[in-house]
């Protein structure tokens, strides 16, 4: 099939650079390129893979009461923040 394409400045940089780097003619390149973006877009969806993230115990609070500001920026910050 014979076609007119218009292709974005992005997409343009980027398929030269496949050309370069796979030795491929312009015709190949943009064949590889649609028919790979094709299957990738009516493919199944991938899902993420979970992420699981371990507990920790990091034991008993150091400062009292982190609930009052004022006290956790006294501790952190010294008194004299007042």
């Amino acid at each position: 099939m014979r076609t007119t394409l218009s292709l974005e400045d992005d997409v343009a940089v980027l398929l030269e650079r496949v050309q370069r780097t796979k030795k491929l003619k312009f015709k190949e390149a943009v064949n590889d390129a649609l028919r790979s973006g094709l299957k990738q877009m009516l493919g199944p969806a991938e899902t993420p893979k979970a992420f699981k993230s371990k507990a920790v115990d990091l034991g008993r609070c150091l400062i009292g009461d982190v609930d009052n500001v004022a006290d956790a920026l006294a501790y952190a910050e010294g008194e004299n923040f007042r």
